[in-house]
């Protein structure tokens, strides 16, 4: 395909405009044919179609708030369609196009409709930079602004980013012939926005352990997650994983889609071996007991590095010898007979760092206590760590957080942990509005956050339900729902879990005047549990808005809890929901 302008027609165009357009053209194909420019580095990359023809690679600008993207086609047909929207939608997205009329090429920056109709953008805010065809195909260079100030355009912020893509297989006379419906097409996502903090030096004796699938046969079913048990050798003493990264088995990209590793619990003496689907229920139940996270990765993720003051603890007293492997492989296109050794290389030393890391539990007690109603376009629930929780677990000059994993269950739609002191939001740890549970990968903090004794953390989660007619409680199966974060931190203390829940009582208060408000005279009210009281109530508009009402205002129990899983001690029951009384403001980009 040969690049000659971008296509700047639009409908009921005046001759003069494509005079205009014609002399543009010209412009284009001398800059096209002059010098190549500067190679850019492309650190970061995916694969997004199955089949892996086609590679995103970008770097990012934060100087000038610029992201440059470099798009490989391994066999360009007639076009191919790149864009970002909220959730991976074709409709209502942000596009950049490349196709051609049989006898020209052309590339714009386009949008789609709510029926995923296609029009060129009048305000053109992809900037080409490079086309050519290289060995392994073509390959596409071009750059964008983080923020275009176009209402129709995409903004590129913090957290995960949904690409979508298509493949255009015959000659477009113009671009509103094109409807993304029907072309071929898909999603991927992606953390766009990466840290530009250099990675530090590791030690001079690292030491690898590779924790990967044992040549598993990939199953021929579009979703499976794999399990598999791993023993570290006997008597190992203490070391500190200081970097992990992917082992991915060649041809497999693009299926591997995310992986961990958890830390069986040391209680647990011995873990027999198990390599299998992680949903068989005649799976060791001792695998249950394997959930502290060591590591995670997932698709376009980068290498993830320790602070060089810190390092994760493994082996030595007080530790489990066996880990848990768990790969999430996605295979829409039902290959058979794939195999695969992929898994996460843990790089570890025996010198150890100053401080231990430490991973403490954030958000919601998993418990259905709490709940979203059915048929909500947005539905809130927040978890708190109070100031008396971090007043009495965190040391003096308490903790720095230098990354965070958030996680929900399929309703989640965002989350974000902002940290309040003295009754003001002082900063936000992490945030992600358009999170998806399908892609969870641990975050670097592009700032470490240093949170003091008496600080306030509040994790807030935004819900959909609105494909739903019955509540959703919360709890561990993948149709209830949670809200965590993971803060990875340094240095380790003893305070693993710092999260709540609403009082009982006072739930068991609104569920009576419900039941009254809606004449139900007589009302179940603990007689059966939390989940039927739920799904027994009349759902409208009031009782959401009642519900939302008492998860803002009513005490809430707090559960401040130290690794042996006690509370620590002190009153934890009737809390009083934390008082902030100035919030921060949106960030601001420029025009």
């Amino acid at each position: 395909m040969r690049i000659c302008n971008k296509n700047l027609r639009l409908q009921d165009v005046t001759i003069m405009y494509f005079t205009a357009l014609a002399a543009l053209m010209v412009i284009l194909v001398a800059s096209y044919q002059a010098p190549a420019p500067p190679r850019l580095p492309m650190p970061f990359r995916v694969p997004l179609d199955p089949h892996g023809d086609l590679q995103l690679a970008w770097n990012i600008s934060y100087a000038d708030q610029e992201v440059y993207m470099e798009l490989r086609v391994a066999d360009l047909q007639h076009g191919v369609v790149l864009g970002m929207s909220d959730r991976g939608e074709l409709t209502n997205a942000d596009l950049v196009v490349l196709w051609d009329s049989g006898a020209n090429s052309y590339f714009g920056d386009a949008w789609s409709d709510n029926e995923g109709h296609v029009s060129l953008d009048s305000q053109q805010d992809y900037e080409l930079l490079e086309a050519k065809h290289k060995s392994d195909g073509f390959h596409l260079l071009f750059k964008r602004p983080f923020s275009t100030c176009d209402p129709r355009d995409y903004l590129i912020e913090e957290g995960t980013v949904h690409i979508i893509y298509g493949f255009l297989d015959k000659p477009l006379a113009s671009l509103d012939q094109l409807n993304l419906s029907r072309i071929h097409t898909g999603v991927q996502r992606v953390l766009m926005l990466r840290p530009d903090t250099p990675s530090p030096a590791l030690p001079p004796d690292v030491q690898t352990l590779d924790v990967v699938a044992p040549n598993v046969v990939i199953p021929n079913q579009e979703t499976t997650y794999w399990c598999f048990i791993q023993a570290l050798p006997e008597n190992m003493p203490k070391n500190h994983i200081v970097m992990y990264e992917s082992v991915i088995t060649p041809g497999n990209e693009a299926i591997v889609h995310h992986m961990e590793v958890f830390e069986c619990s040391p209680d647990v003496r011995d873990v027999p071996e198990y390599s299998g689907s992680c949903d068989d229920k005649m799976k060791p139940g001792k695998l249950n007991f394997c959930r502290h996270v060591l590591a995670a990765w997932a698709m376009g993720a980068e290498a993830f590095y320790y602070p060089p003051d810190a390092g994760m603890p493994m082996g030595g007293p007080g530790s489990s010898r066996f880990l848990r492997l768990e790969v999430h492989y996605h295979n829409p296109l039902l290959i058979s007979g794939r195999r695969d050794s992929s898994g996460i290389r843990l790089h570890h030393s025996p010198s150890l760092r100053r401080y231990d890391a430490g991973i403490m539990e954030l958000g919601l007690v998993y418990t259905p206590i709490m709940a979203i109603p059915p048929k909500q376009h947005t539905f809130y629930l927040s978890g708190y760590c109070t100031s008396k929780c971090t007043q009495t677990a965190l040391p003096p000059g308490g903790i720095h957080v230098f990354a965070s994993q958030l996680h929900t269950h399929l309703a989640g739609r965002g989350v974000r942990t902002v940290l309040v002191r003295g009754g003001k939001e002082l900063e936000v740890i992490q945030e992600d509005q358009h999170f998806s549970t399908h892609y969870q990968t641990i975050r670097v903090l592009k700032k470490m956050a240093n949170i003091l004794p008496g600080d306030v953390l509040i994790t807030k989660c935004t819900y959909n339900t609105e494909d739903r007619s019955t509540p959703t409680v919360g709890g561990f199966g993948i149709m209830e729902e949670m809200c965590v974060n993971y803060i990875h931190y340094y240095p380790r203390t003893k305070l693993e879990l710092c999260k709540s829940h609403v009082e009982p009582e006072y739930l068991q208060k609104y569920f009576s005047f419900i039941n009254r408000f809606h004449g139900n005279d007589r009302c179940v009210c603990g007689e059966v549990g939390v989940t039927e009281q739920y799904s027994q109530l009349q759902w409208d508009a009031f009782a959401g808005e009642v519900l939302d009402s008492l998860y803002n205002t009513a005490p809430f129990s707090m559960h401040c809890n130290q690794s042996s899983a006690r509370l620590f001690p002190g009153e934890w029951d009737m809390q009083p929901v934390p008082l902030v009384t100035s919030i921060l403001e949106k960030p601001s980009y420029p025009c």
